[in-house]
């Protein structure tokens, strides 16, 4: 009933189109039509795949990126690219390979010891539970460097790379288990397990195929190396595979080609590849009981290690009933399960048949042993007429099939034909045929090879575009077309260039099933999930030098900044190391709200890093060269983004620099020079002030008592100490005339102020917590809101900094903490009050919407009644 009133639905809804296009035959509509050379059907395609502006898709499809080594994501019906994942090549605008933690990703990946900088990715795959998907982990393979990395849809990163330690190729991957236990990866081009030299001549003896089963930890979503292991299997070229669902649960399928095992040989005369791979009728689709071998591989009796991974022999395979043949139509590619998992279909690009294969048929040959014979490696090979459900001729060059929500119901791709075929592998009947433009490789439904298929749209992924786009040049995009299938005979609507790589294979998801995240927990390391160890807030920047027993040490070569970023500044913004130090920068993005990316590049030192809202990631590099390098945020992130920079400056400490100021002294007359010096003194004079104040402070609230707070105060007389001697030094130049001389010793008593009055505020910042009332649970939730929440990136409590100091902030309003929270929560709705335009006008910074929830900032409201309490320390 619901399936007549859809098509009814759909009829209606078209009928209705097709009449406001007439109506507008005299409008506006008419006229671009009749400009552009715009039919009707033209209107109406368009308008199935229009999203008005805001709009979103009811489905995201993921597309492996090809040699990009990348994954593409897009909506549908739009068509609009959405976001490139970066998998198995550094992608510079994410930072991916270019700052500390992705890159430890990245070398996952390495091989034999060697960097591996770019990948070849094929087929992605969505995590399932009972067959479905589930939209929280997707995994791909990279068919160049047999590898399998995985994605965590939360935040559309990857998050592992694991290598194939014994495959040289791996072209059949990745495919999740009905329940996402495992993930299938298949051999492609045969070859040796070990890293040995074997050679050609010992094809047969010493290469071999096989299928991997990777141990898949669904709630870390990480595969367990230790807990998988590889079927071995002949030197044929096992190619695409697909796990058994429902009644063949726990079963894995994986097809072939070359059963000949010819090994070419063009150079010397020999026919080549592939002439000698094809010459047999048909070649072998391999059956295993996956969930059998892996209870059987937790014996270390029935397997072999190579290279530190788990093989299961084929003769133990065997022997245990767990590994069959059955003959399949020459040169094959897909292998596709259905929705019950009663059918696979499988096609030969050499064959224009489709073959269907009926599980139930091949459990019982199984069952009873019913074996045509054994291949040369004693496998059972199974009867390919009776383990089939029947045969259809599709046409020229059949490939891949994708299911519908319509019972018996599939779609295959003609790659020869360029034509999408729609048939029923219960009657075997054929439907429909599209054409599409040009030599169609993989297709993807709507979760059509899912045991919950949706229907609705078909995407080609069209191998040439040749004359559908503008010409960019010899090398051509790809074209993925969408195809509307849910009326009675298919429709193509939209033709969507592809860029990037060569697209191989695509799967598609309701997005309704995905729940990203919007922003990160403050200081997550986003590759692990967990709290970055070099998470830093406001009030917390620094710069630390150490030695290489990491003990802070002035001389040490070991330079750390904790650094924040929000808008529009970057804390701290002036960096000097020496030349030859190693620098590492952790930094963190303070924003709360949505979209406020902040990125980060050192000019000259090939680094960069993408800090997403609360994220903290780690830089690392050697300052090899001498020079003033600007650092700066790479993301226009607001309207002083420009001026959201620092400078990183490399010395070297084997060089004596001249001055600049001392070489304008010389030029100086005696009266400027006595002006200089006066203005140093009282410089040096009102920073003393400060420190005074400080030592006041300290005197006041008795530091002796905390010690902790007394080692930091002796620290700080140990600097102030040396003031008085050069102050000897100054006066004694000033009365003999050397006027230039006492200002360098006067800027040498700045220094040295400077250094006293850091550490003793360190001190005074210590002693206020130590002698402070005591916070409340709330009030101390409200700090960390505050300094997680970015607000210290502009107000510095009891100083005015970016933005004015809160000391008293809830007395400065009738009703203050409502105030106060309003503003929090909504400030943009408060720009026009003139308490709020006047401090913009002041500091020419609006605050911006940190998104913080009601009990946020009902703590912010606590903490800043905690420190009117105590006001007087600040």
């Amino acid at each position: 009933m619901s399936k007549t009133f859809n098509k009814l639905t759909s009829f209606l809804v078209g009928t209705a189109l097709a009449a406001t296009v007439a109506s507008a035959a005299g409008g506006e509509l008419q006229k671009v039509m009749k400009a552009r050379g715009l039919t009707e059907n033209d209107v109406i395609r368009a308008a199935k795949t229009y999203n008005p502006t805001g709009g979103r898709d009811e489905f995201i499809v993921f597309s492996s990126g090809g040699q990009s080594g990348q994954v593409i994501v897009y909506g549908v019906p739009s068509m609009r690219i959405l976001k490139y994942i970066a998998v198995f090549t550094p992608e510079p605008w994410q930072g991916y390979g270019y700052d500390v933690d992705s890159l430890k990703i990245l070398r996952q990946g390495n091989i034999r010891g060697r960097e591996i900088n770019w990948g070849d990715t094929h087929h992605p795959a969505l995590s399932e539970k009972d067959g479905k998907y589930d939209g929280r982990w997707l995994a791909i393979n990279d068919k160049a460097n047999p590898r399998i990395a995985i994605i965590d849809l939360h935040d559309f990163e990857t998050k592992q790379i694991t290598v194939n330690p014994v495959f040289k190729s791996a072209h059949g991957g990745a495919f999740f288990t009905q329940n996402s236990d495992y993930i299938i990866e298949a051999a492609q081009y045969a070859a040796p397990f070990d890293n040995f030299y074997h050679p050609i001549e010992e094809y047969k003896e010493t290469y071999r195929g096989g299928v991997t089963m990777w141990k898949f930890n669904y709630k870390k979503g990480r595969i367990i190396p230790k807990d998988s292991f590889t079927i071995e299997m002949p030197p044929y070229m096992q190619d695409l595979s697909d796990a058994g669902k429902g009644v063949s649960d726990g079963w894995g399928f994986t097809n072939s080609f070359n059963t000949e095992m010819y090994t070419g040989g063009i150079e010397v005369g020999m026919p080549p590849n592939e002439a000698g791979m094809s010459r047999n009728d048909t070649d072998f689709l391999h059956v295993y009981n996956w969930k059998k071998l892996a209870k059987i591989a937790k014996n270390k009796k029935n397997v072999k290690i190579v290279n530190g991974h788990k093989i299961i022999p084929m003769s133990v395979a065997v022997a245990n009933n767990a590994l069959f043949l059955i003959p399949e139509p020459k040169s094959p590619h897909g292998v596709d399960v259905s929705p019950d998992g009663e059918y696979i279909t499988v096609c030969g690009k050499l064959d224009t048949h489709a073959s269907v294969f009926k599980w139930s048929k091949i459990k019982k040959l199984i069952k009873n042993k019913k074996y045509v014979g054994r291949d040369p490696y004693g496998i059972p090979i199974l009867d390919m007429k009776s383990s089939l459900h029947g045969q259809i001729e599709l046409g020229l060059g059949p490939l891949h099939n994708q299911y519908s929500n319509v019972k018996g119901e599939i779609y295959t791709s003609l790659y020869v034909d360029s034509q999408i075929v729609k048939w029923n592998y219960l009657t075997l009947k054929v439907l429909d045929k599209e054409n599409v433009h040009y030599n169609v490789g993989h297709l993807a439904g709507m979760e059509g090879k899912s045991a919950d298929p949706q229907g609705k749209y078909i995407i080609s992924l069209n191998k040439l575009a040749i004359d559908r786009f503008q010409n960019v040049g010899p090398l051509h995009p790809q074209n993925h077309q969408l195809i509307d299938i849910s009326g009675k005979t298919m429709d193509l609507l939209v033709d969507m260039p592809l860029p990037l790589g060569e697209p191989h294979q695509a799967v598609a998801i309701r997005a309704s099933k995905l729940n990203p995240h919007v922003r990160y927990p403050m200081g997550t390391n986003s590759k692990t999930g967990k709290i970055h160890v070099g998470k830093t807030l406001a009030g917390q920047e620094r710069i630390e030098r150490r030695n290489a027993k990491g003990k802070i040490d002035p001389k040490g070569k070991f330079v750390t900044i904790y650094a924040t970023f929000v808008r529009s500044h970057i804390n701290p913004e002036r960096i000097t190391v020496n030349k030859g130090d190693e620098v590492k920068i952790y930094m963190t993005n303070l924003e709360r709200a949505q979209d406020e990316t902040h990125g980060f590049t050192v000019d000259g030192f090939d680094v960069h890093s993408s800090l997403e809202p609360g994220e903290t990631t780690e830089m690392k590099f050697i300052a090899d060269i001498e020079g003033v390098f600007p650092y700066y945020c790479t993301e226009f992130c607001s309207a002083l983004h420009l001026e959201m920079m620092g400078y990183l400056m490399v010395k070297d400490p084997k060089k004596t620099y001249v001055s600049a100021k001392k070489l304008k002294m010389k030029t100086m007359t005696t009266a400027e020079l006595k002006a200089e010096y006066k203005k140093t003194v009282a410089v040096n004079d009102a920073t003393d002030a400060v420190i005074q104040s400080v030592v006041a402070f300290l005197k006041e609230n008795k530091f002796g008592e905390h010690k902790v707070v007394a080692d930091l105060v002796t620290d700080a007389f140990d600097q102030y100490g040396q003031i008085p001697a050069q102050k000897k030094l100054a006066d004694a130049e000033y009365k003999k005339g050397n006027i230039e001389k006492a200002i360098l010793f006067e800027n040498m008593i700045w220094q040295l102020m400077v250094k006293t009055a850091d550490v003793g505020i360190r001190a005074k910042d210590a002693l206020v917590r130590l002698v402070a009332t005591k916070q409340s649970s709330s009030a101390q939730a409200g700090e960390r809101a505050f300094g997680e929440g970015g607000c210290s990136g502009c107000h510095v409590i009891g100083k005015v900094s970016s933005g004015p100091d809160l000391t008293g902030v809830l007395q400065r309003h009738e009703n203050g903490e409502k105030w106060v929270t309003n503003f929090i929560m909504n400030p943009e709705k408060m720009m026009h009050d003139p308490y709020v335009k006047a401090m913009i006008d002041v500091y020419n910074l609006k605050m911006p919407n940190q998104h913080m929830n009601k009990k946020e900032t009902k703590d912010i409201i606590e903490y800043l009644k905690w420190i009117d309490t105590n006001a007087n320390l600040f």
